[in-house]
């Protein structure tokens, strides 16, 4: 049984910022938070606009028979050029937002995506795959100029769930289904992907997929790889489609190559993905620390045990204080159970608990009180909640006072985790000190945890250099790159490689499977026209 169709929103999506246009700070409150950071800019940068660019003409005309494919809109290319990392903010506020591809193409299927591929590999025609474009690591820009031309590939006219199998519990869905509109299209059947990245209402299942997305739940199934049964895509060789299957012992997983493969090898454009029932019973709350050891302590007790919590994110008292969490100093850790059958008092009991006993506090200050099951948990669940989803809106609104606010997330096991986050913390801020003049806040968080390990996310606000921030960019992501390396710590735990990781990236993985992916994109790819520069040259 297919899916209902889309339906359009009339909210506008910004070309050179995160999300919709009506819900950036205004000037008032960019200067407001500007404030709070020295050496930041008197008044903020103004938005920009694409009047402004001065975009030439496009380097290439497609033939009649896909020209209905494909647009030259100078704002539609535009909005093709980047990702939304602060890189990408920050390029596009000073007007400089680098490669503009010359072409968007809109495909309605796998002809249209095998066409198109056939004739940019005859025109030597790069082609940059593109989801929601939510991209924070340099995955859906053009880099270089090996290229006469740049086509970006959008691929959410391709939005549809295809075929929904109850008996199962699965679904075929197209590749360019945005988050909101995947769900939606599930919800009449009981059914949902339960997958929930922060950029979940930007992102697509294509691109969730060619980037090895992590959802919003911290334990069990956190990655995109726990829900695919199969997967088609469409490369300049030929079609792939694996078999529909609930696992397999037989040899390497044909989806594994294409999972995390960030459109180098081939277009995703269908998958079959694992769903579940939609939840019915919910509970959260929120855990005190005095003492940041303490805390992660607790959290490998809990990731160690069974109770599988939903949520278990670890907030430091910096990052407790930036979301609203806590005020005090207190590290918290916002704790959440969720079921379609049964309720889930009992586990999130257990597992305050199980917090307790490694020094948490939990309700007023004996640690009593305190509402279990509710939907929103109690006003630190709430708070943090609500800082999540606006946090990347107000990154832009620093970034237009020049100030940097950077993310980003590793995962080691959890014999590194303290020595790694403390000298990531340290060595970040003495770098951004030594760049700016400056003190930066470093701030960290725990965002999945698993039995051996767990996934820190990093914080930076930091003055920039008006006018050099990139450069001040570049210096603080080489030290924390260093550090990551050092502990034998990934460069990315959900956020891709892109073009931004690729040094760490190439450090991190065993040649021989470089020389192996190097052979596979070329004989997928023969003539290196798939976003060129990601994974591999």
């Amino acid at each position: 049984m297919a899916g209902t169709t889309p339906q359009p929103t009339s909210r506008t999506r910004s070309w050179w910022g995160w999300g919709w246009t009506d819900a950036h700070p205004d000037d008032a409150e960019c200067a407001a938070m500007g404030a709070l950071l020295p050496g930041t800019l008197s008044r903020p940068l103004p938005v920009p606009r694409v009047g402004d660019l001065g975009i030439a003409g496009p380097a290439a005309e497609p033939p009649r028979s896909l020209a209905h494919l494909v647009s030259a809109d100078p704002g539609d290319r535009a909005a093709h050029a980047m990702g939304k990392a602060y890189r990408d903010v920050v390029r596009a506020l000073r007007g400089r937002p680098g490669r503009i591809p010359d072409l968007v193409a809109r495909p309605t299927g796998d002809r249209d995506v095998a066409d198109l591929l056939d004739w940019a590999g005859e025109r030597q025609v790069a082609v940059v795959p593109y989801g929601g474009g939510s991209s924070v690591s340099g995955g859906v820009e053009y880099r270089g100029d090996a290229h006469g031309a740049v086509m970006s590939l959008d691929l959410t006219t391709m939005g549809r769930v295809l075929e929904v199998d109850t008996e199962c519990r699965a679904a075929r869905i197209q590749a360019g289904t945005l988050g909101p509109s995947l769900e939606d299209q599930l919800r009449p059947h009981g059914l949902t992907l339960r997958h929930f990245p922060q950029s979940f209402e930007f992102s697509t299942l294509g691109g969730w997929l060619a980037t090895r997305a992590g959802g919003h739940y911290a334990t069990g199934r956190t990655h995109i790889d726990d829900f695919v049964q199969s997967l088609r895509v469409v490369t300049p060789a030929g079609t792939s489609s694996s078999w529909r299957l609930p696992a397999s012992g037989a040899g390497p997983s044909p989806d594994r190559l294409f999972l995390g493969s960030e459109g180098a090898l081939g277009v995703i454009t269908e998958a079959w993905v694992r769903l579940q029932e939609r939840p019915r019973h919910k509970a959260s709350a929120a855990v005190a620390f005095t003492d940041f050891q303490d805390a992660l302590r607790a959290v490998r007790a809990l990731a160690q045990s069974d109770l599988s919590p939903a949520n278990c994110r670890l907030l430091d008292s910096g990052e407790a204080a930036l979301s609203g969490a806590a005020h005090d100093g207190s590290s918290v850790l916002v704790l959440g159970f969720e079921s379609a059958d049964e309720p889930v008092t009992g586990r999130l009991e257990r597992a305050v608990a199980l917090a307790r006993s490694h020094g948490g506090r939990y309700g007023g200050a004996d640690g009593s009180g305190g509402r279990e099951e509710s939907p929103d948990g109690d006003a630190a669940v709430s708070a943090w909640r609500s800082a999540f989803l606006r946090m990347p809106y107000l990154r832009d609104g620093l970034a237009r006072m020049g100030a940097v606010a950077e993310t980003f997330e590793t995962a080691a096991t959890w014999d590194r985790i303290p020595a790694l986050i403390d000298e990531v913390r340290r060595e970040v801020g003495e770098a951004a000190l030594k760049a700016t003049g400056h003190p930066a806040t470093v701030n960290c968080r725990l965002t999945h945890v698993y039995p051996d390990g767990a996934a820190p996310y990093f914080t930076v606000l930091a003055a920039g250099r008006p006018g050099d921030e990139l450069a001040v960019w570049d210096d603080l992501k080489a030290v924390a790159s260093e550090v990551l390396h050092r502990h034998r710590a990934t460069i990315t735990h959900h956020h891709a490689v892109g073009r931004d990781h690729r040094p760490g990236y190439d450090r991190q993985r065993p040649e021989p499977f470089a020389l192996a992916l190097r052979a596979a994109k070329g004989a997928l790819d023969p003539r290196g026209i798939l976003n060129p520069g990601v994974l591999v040259d």
